[in-house]
């Protein structure tokens, strides 16, 4: 997706610790049109597999799950970060590390809204290591739904979290690929896969 790789290039920030901060774009702030077209791509990707339901964790996946699951016109759910007191049992939890959190994260995720009837996809906002998403299908798992696959905005791919999700056998979907962040090159990014 050439408009999300000229925004990387454009207003990515290159972090210690190998994180790329584009708050501007995802995390933070808001593109609408770009967020829309992320939603769009995503949508044409999966759309054949006929998911139930797009699954994705807060806060920064919710604007690209949503565009989604609007294009396909599916409920979206968010794995929650903390896990409020209204959430019904049984629930589904799973532990993520998460660099940007500076630690293990627990998710949580209401069987109300997740169970053996749903076939998901999960959209999230990178694929680094794949342990979110790896939590993420647990998750799916768990709740005995079929996970149909994964959509990511961007892709570290020099962290090869693609290949430790081979084991889950769908496809893997990402809009930008990061193929080397350094202080020196910057960020080199080309379109996903």
């Amino acid at each position: 997706m050439q408009a999300l790789v000229s925004a990387i290039q454009q207003h990515g920030v290159i972090l210690p610790g190998g994180i790329l901060k584009v708050d501007g774009l995802v995390n933070h702030q808001l593109l609408p049109d770009l967020t829309r077209e992320m939603g769009r791509r995503f949508a044409d990707c999966f759309r054949e597999l006929n998911p139930s339901k797009v699954l994705t964790i807060e806060v920064s996946g919710i604007a690209p799950a949503l565009m989604t699951a609007i294009e396909l016109g599916v409920p979206m759910v968010y794995a929650r970060k903390k896990k409020p007191i209204t959430m019904r049992e049984p629930s589904f939890t799973a532990r993520s590390v998460s660099r940007t959190k500076g630690g293990v994260v627990d998710l949580f995720v209401s069987s109300e809204f997740l169970g053996p009837e749903d076939r998901v996809i999960v959209i999230d906002d990178f694929l680094a290591s794949g342990g979110t998403l790896r939590a993420l299908a647990s998750m799916i798992e768990l709740s005995g739904a079929e996970l149909l696959g994964l959509g990511c905005v961007i892709e570290k791919a020099f962290e090869h979290g693609r290949e430790q999700l081979a084991d889950l056998n769908v496809p893997i979907h990402t809009l930008a690929n990061i193929l080397e962040l350094s202080e020196e090159k910057g960020v080199v990014v080309v379109e996903g896969r």
